[in-house]
C-alpha cells in the first residue's frame, strides 16, 4: 500500500508539472495568458473612499503637492512631476524635477519646475508638459494666481526680482534687492506675511495659488525690504526694533510689538502706509501668536489669509482683524474656536464642539450651521469649504456661502487639492478625484429637489444641514474676487 501511495503522490506532482508547462507554452504562443489578470487582482487598489471616487490611481511615490490646473491634475513627487487627466486620471506627461509649483488659474495656468541647487527653471504647459518659457539664471521662484516672480543675483549682494505675466515672455518690472541669493532658493521661499491655519488631513496648499499681495516683505540681513507688486518699487527698507516684528499684509506694513512686563507680554499692532510710513491704525491688547513664552521673542508670522490676521483678545476670545484698516471683522463667543478663514468667510467650531458655523466676515448673523464631530479641521478655498472629521473619518466639501453639501465621503484620506468642479484626495501613493454635486458628471446633492430651495432649518435659506442655493457665481473669481471686475473699483489691498 505504501508503494502505491508513493507512486500516486508522484503522479500528482507529475500532473502539476505538466499543467504548469502547458500554461507556459500557451502564454509563450499567445494562445492564452492568465498572468495579467492574476497580477491585476493582486495589485488592485481598494477604494479610498465611500462612496467611490470618480477615478483612482496609484502614483510612483507619496505626493509632495497636488494642484488642479485647468483640465490637469499636477502631482509633485520627490524627484519628478507629472500631469494627470482631470477627467480620467490617465497620465498625460512626466518630467524629472526636484520641485514644482503651479502659477495662474484654470487653463491659463503653468507649472514651474527646477532642480535643487541649480540655477534656472522652466514653465510647462499643464495639459501637455511642453516648455513655454525657460530661464537659466534665477535662484528662486514665487508662483501666484496672476503673476510669477523670480530672483537672480549677479553677486551675493547684487540681486534683482522680476515680475512676469503667467504666460508672458517679457518681465513686467524688475526691482533691486540686496542679498537675496543667500536666503532664497527653489520654489516659494517664505516671505514676511501670514501663516495659514492648518488642520488634520488637509494639505496646506489645498486652495492652490493665490493672487499676488499688494506688498511683499523680503527679509534680508536683518532688514525688511517692502516691495510694491503693482509698480515693482521697493517702497520701504527698514530694520525692526528688538521688540518688533514687521510683516506685509493686506496692503499695509504691520508693526507688531511684544513687550515683556509684569510677567506677561503686552501686544500692540499698528498698520502703516508703506509709502509714507504714516500710521493708519493701531490696536493694543490683541495677541497675534507671534511670540513664544520665553521673553516675548517673536519668531512666527501672524496667522491669517490675504488681508486679514487672526489674534486673541485680552478676554481670550479669538478675533479676525482687517489688516488694511484695523477693523474687527469678527470676535468669537467664549470658547468658540476659529477653524479656517480667508478674506470673505470664516469657519468656527462652537464652544460645545458639536457644530461648525459658517460666517461671512463683517456680518453678525451666521450663514449656516452644521453638526460635526468633535475633532474637525477645515480650510477655505475659492471653490469650497472643506471639513476633515474624525470619529468616523470623513471629508466634506461645502458651499462656503450656503453650507450646501458638494461632497461627503467616508475616508481617512487627505484632502490634497480643490478645483472648480471637485477635489483630489489621497492616501499614501493612492490619489483619487471626487466631482462635486452639481458639477458636470456629478450627482445632485441628497435632498436637492432641483428648485434651489434650502431644505435646512435656516429662516433665510442659508443655514441648516440641507442643500441650499448653488455656489456663488463669484466663487470662481478668487478669494478676493480679483479675477472679476469690481463694480465700485474696490479698495487698495
Amino acid at each position: 500500500m505504501s508503494v502505491v501511495a508513493q507512486q500516486g503522490g508522484r503522479c500528482v506532482i507529475c500532473y502539476v508539472i505538466l499543467a504548469l508547462i502547458a500554461v507556459v507554452v500557451l502564454t509563450l504562443t499567445g494562445v492564452w495568458n492568465p498572468w495579467p489578470g492574476v497580477w491585476d487582482a493582486v495589485n488592485r487598489s481598494r477604494p479610498i473612499s465611500e462612496p467611490d471616487v470618480t477615478w483612482q490611481r496609484r502614483i510612483g511615490g507619496t505626493p509632495k503637492s497636488v494642484t488642479v490646473a485647468g483640465d490637469t491634475v499636477v502631482v509633485e513627487q520627490r524627484t519628478r512631476v507629472e500631469g494627470l487627466s482631470l477627467a480620467t486620471g490617465a497620465p498625460l506627461w512626466e518630467r524629472k524635477a526636484d520641485w514644482a509649483a503651479v502659477a495662474g488659474n484654470g487653463r491659463d495656468a503653468v507649472v514651474a519646475v527646477g532642480k535643487l541647487l541649480v540655477k534656472g527653471y522652466e514653465l510647462l504647459d499643464p495639459a501637455t508638459g511642453a516648455v513655454r518659457r525657460r530661464d537659466n539664471e534665477a535662484v528662486a521662484v514665487w508662483t501666484y494666481r496672476n503673476m510669477v516672480l523670480d530672483a537672480r543675483c549677479a553677486q551675493a549682494t547684487d540681486c534683482t526680482v522680476s515680475a512676469w505675466d503667467v504666460r508672458g515672455s517679457r518681465p513686467l518690472w524688475t526691482a533691486f534687492l540686496p542679498g537675496v541669493e543667500s536666503g532664497f532658493f527653489a520654489d516659494n521661499p517664505e516671505l514676511l506675511g501670514t501663516r495659514r491655519l492648518t488642520g488634520l488631513r488637509i494639505d496646506p496648499g489645498v486652495a492652490g495659488p493665490e493672487a499676488v499681495p499688494a506688498l511683499l516683505g523680503f527679509p534680508v540681513d536683518g532688514r525688511v525690504h517692502v516691495l510694491d507688486t503693482a509698480t515693482g518699487r521697493v517702497v520701504r527698507d527698514i530694520e525692526p526694533g528688538r521688540e518688533e516684528r514687521l510683516v506685509a499684509v493686506g496692503g499695509r506694513l504691520l508693526r507688531i510689538e511684544a513687550r515683556s512686563e509684569d510677567g506677561t507680554c503686552y501686544f500692540t499692532i499698528s498698520g502703516r502706509d508703506a509709502n509714507t510710513g504714516r500710521e493708519v491704525w493701531r490696536r493694543a491688547g490683541i495677541n497675534l501668536r507671534t511670540a513664544d513664552n520665553a521673553g516675548c521673542v517673536q519668531r512666527e508670522d501672524p496667522q491669517g489669509a490675504r488681508n486679514v490676521v487672526v489674534g486673541v483678545a485680552p478676554d481670550a476670545r479669538e478675533t479676525v482683524v482687517d489688516a488694511y484698516d484695523g477693523r474687527l471683522l469678527w470676535v468669537g463667543a467664549a470658547g468658540e474656536k476659529l477653524v479656517a478663514v480667508d478674506d470673505r468667510h470664516l469657519l468656527a467650531r462652537s464652544a460645545d464642539k458639536r457644530s461648525i458655523v459658517g460666517r461671512e466676515l463683517g456680518v453678525d448673523r451666521p450663514r449656516w450651521t452644521r453638526r460635526s464631530a468633535e475633532k474637525t479641521a477645515g480650510a477655505l478655498t475659492p471653490y469650497a469649504a472643506v471639513l476633515s472629521e474624525d470619529g468616523p473619518s470623513r471629508a466634506v466639501a461645502l458651499d462656503p456661502r450656503t453650507g450646501r453639501e458638494l461632497a461627503n465621503l467616508r475616508t481617512s484620506a487627505n484632502v490634497l487639492a480643490v478645483g472648480p468642479g471637485g477635489m483630489v484626495i489621497g492616501e499614501g501613493r493612492e490619489i483619487g478625484y471626487v466631482r462635486f454635486a452639481g458639477a458636470p458628471g456629478g450627482a445632485p446633492a441628497a435632498g436637492d429637489d432641483g428648485s434651489g430651495r434650502n431644505s435646512g432649518d435656516g429662516s433665510d435659506g442659508n443655514s441648516g444641514d440641507g442643500p441650499g442655493r448653488g455656489p456663488d457665481p463669484a466663487a470662481s473669481c478668487g478669494p478676493k474676487g480679483e479675477s472679476c471686475p469690481e463694480p465700485d473699483g474696490g479698495k487698495d489691498g
